[in-house]
């Protein structure tokens, strides 16, 4: 089973990924922000993160920063899930290491597929 980290500071966005995943044979692990996120990473090596950029305490930009410092994470896929949408900011994302950005609003079925397609 394949392991997938949820981090989002949006309720509602947390309950559809969770219920999609899942049906989708994964296991799922939720973190509503980036400190929770490296938290959970302590113990666990999911094979995908989608990550929020814009959340309380650690942001998204700083935990991929962290993340992709860790060698047992080396192969952990990220995908940035952010209503931050500026070229700039899509930019700044795969430049810290992301293998896709997609912006909020987003078709959750686009989003299984980029997630299959790295995978």
């Amino acid at each position: 089973m394949k392991k997938i980290l949820i981090v989002d500071d949006e309720p509602n966005i947390i309950m559809s990924l969770e219920y999609t995943f899942r049906k989708n044979n994964f296991e799922v692990f939720i973190a509503r922000d980036g400190q929770e996120a490296l938290d959970i990473l302590e113990t666990e090596v999911p094979d995908i993160i989608i990550l929020d950029v814009m959340m309380p305490y650690v942001d998204g930009y700083a935990t991929i920063e962290t993340i992709k410092k860790d060698p047992k994470l080396e192969n952990c896929k990220v995908i940035f899930l952010s209503a931050k949408n500026k070229e700039s900011d899509i930019q700044k994302g795969l430049d810290l290491g992301a293998s896709a950005y997609l912006t909020k609003p987003f078709s959750i079925k686009k989003l299984v597929e980029k997630v299959n397609e790295l995978l």
